[in-house]
């Protein structure tokens, strides 16, 4: 069963109609080649309010993984992380760590990101930057594990991960 995706960019001038949204098309893409079935994209504007009631409702959807693109750096209207750690139960901030390391083996401007993940019920939560480049290389090091984790969070397999070989994860 393919797992459902819900892809939200998170961005002023593509709300506005300013700047065409490549990343969110960029995402669909390598996540539909990854097998997994995709809600209706979001656009909304850099508002934390706006930014939660998205992520509220991927999951009231029971989408599987929500990625966010968008909002992560410093900026001051940059309130991704900040909006999904109001609305998540649980924090898994080892997505984040790992992308920012595998990052930083391209840009040392990799340790700005303030990425954030987490678990809202049964819906992985998890940031990615703005730009479509940095979005799947970002996702990239990190979705064999999500996947892994998807199963455990859908209760499709064993929780129990120290009895499965390093090739089973």
């Amino acid at each position: 069963m393919p797992y459902t995706c819900q892809i939200i960019t998170v961005s002023d001038r593509c709300f506005r109609g300013e700047r065409e949204d490549l990343s969110g098309p960029a995402l669909a893409e390598a996540l539909t080649a990854a097998g997994f079935s995709l809600l209706p994209p979001l656009l909304v504007p850099d508002e934390q309010p706006l930014i939660e009631a998205a992520l509220l409702a991927a999951c009231a959807a029971d989408a599987a993984l929500v990625l966010t693109t968008g909002g992560t750096g410093f900026a001051p209207r940059d309130l991704t992380p900040e909006a999904t750690l109001a609305v998540v139960e649980k924090q898994v901030p080892g997505i984040p760590e790992a992308m920012r390391a595998a990052s930083m083996q391209i840009t040392p401007r990799a340790m700005l990101s303030r990425a954030a993940a987490g678990i809202r019920g049964r819906t992985l939560i998890l940031n990615l930057p703005g730009s479509p480049r940095a979005a799947l290389e970002n996702l990239e090091p990190v979705l064999p594990a999500i996947l892994h984790g998807l199963k455990m969070l859908r209760a499709e397999e064993p929780t129990d991960c120290a009895k499965l070989k390093p090739s089973e994860m």
